[in-house]
């Protein structure tokens, strides 16, 4: 079995992990907390992080920082994962959508232009799968209507938007570590911002909103959203090995590209933007109208034969629980709608070998020829 994802573990984590063992520091007091934010705020750009335990977690004290709450609008893609919509609404603010570009598969600043209201307070940005999403006309669009800026850079660790490290841009941004990030934690995410009064606003968040005066006694509800020493030991080795990372990223998307880039019956999202190579954070393909297999008959195929795959994220506007809350019931979304059901991506793990690759390339290619 060739699975979706494989992360790569041969730096110091095991080493990190032994110090933490017999130093004795396993929990969030521990120092590679602290290391990790500080490092990993550099390497983005921003003036420092706060570490949680996963990307939801980021995205719900991201929104909370910013004092969304009824009736606030946040304007975010449809096509994304759940994580994004679902902080705004347990915030009780409204998120509103837009569908994405077809080639990109990324929201853009004219779908967002036609959305705003008196009731914007937000845009919630999310770069997906390998390319970012064109911020220079989306951070004039804020600028003009003074709106705040998350950015959900979950998927870029280490891609550049003109130079400029994603996750730097906006008034607060958020990552995760899940296991298939290009740096991993096993679980845990992190918020990070320029402005202080945010961090520290994110740090008590974070805590349970401890009393610094008495510590038990609180005057707003937090979470235990802390990470552990542990985690953030395997993020600093992570990140001691994040260039060579986005150099093997993309030549894993390179080498797929080369050997599938010929086959009609595919749509994959574009080697490079004006302002962006493509990171490959997976390789996502979306099958096309006159395919000779649907996506359903090409996944179960390559299942049979030892290849995992993932479908791509179905759209906000189309989610069961939303739907029961009387959410999106006049959105219409259809780009979103077609690349949802027809894409999936191949695996594509830090963890893979060329020789994985060539396997997942020869199965697909006869699967489809």
């Amino acid at each position: 079995m060739i699975p979706v994802n494989t992360p790569s573990l041969a730096g110091r984590e095991a080493e990190y992990l032994l110090e933490c063992i017999e130093g004795g520091w396993i929990s969030s007091e521990g120092p590679f907390v602290r290391r990790f934010e500080r490092e990993f705020a550099a390497k983005v750009g921003r003036n420092d992080g706060v570490a949680v335990a996963n990307g939801s977690c980021a995205l719900d004290m991201a929104v909370l920082a910013l004092d969304i709450g009824a009736d606030d609008e946040v304007i975010m893609p449809t096509f994304t994962i759940i994580s994004c919509a679902a902080a705004v609404v347990r915030a009780g603010g409204k998120p509103v959508l837009v569908d994405c570009d077809p080639q990109t598969w990324n929201m853009t600043a004219e779908a967002i232009a036609a959305k705003i209201t008196s009731k914007t307070k937000a845009i919630m940005v999310v770069h997906i799968y390998g390319l970012p999403v064109d911020m220079d006309p989306i951070l004039e669009l804020a600028a003009k209507h003074n709106l705040r800026i998350i950015e959900d850079a979950a998927e870029m660790h280490g891609q550049t938007y003109k130079g400029r490290p994603c996750g730097s841009f906006g008034d607060i941004s958020t990552f995760s570590f899940y296991p298939n990030k290009h740096v991993t934690t096993g679980e845990g995410g992190m918020v990070l911002a320029d402005d202080p009064k945010l961090l520290e606003r994110c740090r008590s968040l974070r805590n349970l909103c401890f009393n610094e005066q008495q510590r038990f006694v609180h005057h707003e509800l937090g979470w235990n959203y802390r990470m552990s020493n542990l985690q953030a030991a395997v993020g600093v080795a992570q990140l001691e090995q994040l260039d060579g990372f986005i150099e093997r990223k993309r030549a894993i998307g390179a080498r797929y590209q080369t050997s599938l880039g010929d086959l009609d019956c595919f749509q994959t999202a574009p080697v490079e933007a004006s302002y962006a190579k493509n990171i490959y954070w997976v390789y996502g393909l979306v099958v096309q109208p006159d395919a000779p297999r649907s996506k359903t008959e090409i996944v179960d195929e390559l299942a049979k034969q030892g290849i995992g795959t993932r479908p791509f994220f179905w759209p906000m506007h189309r989610q069961p629980v939303f739907e029961k809350m009387g959410l999106f019931t006049d959105d219409h979304h259809p780009v979103a709608d077609y690349i949802g059901e027809n894409g999936f991506y191949l695996p594509s793990g830090l963890g893979l070998s060329d020789d994985d690759i060539d396997e997942v390339i020869g199965k697909l290619r006869a699967c489809v020829e």
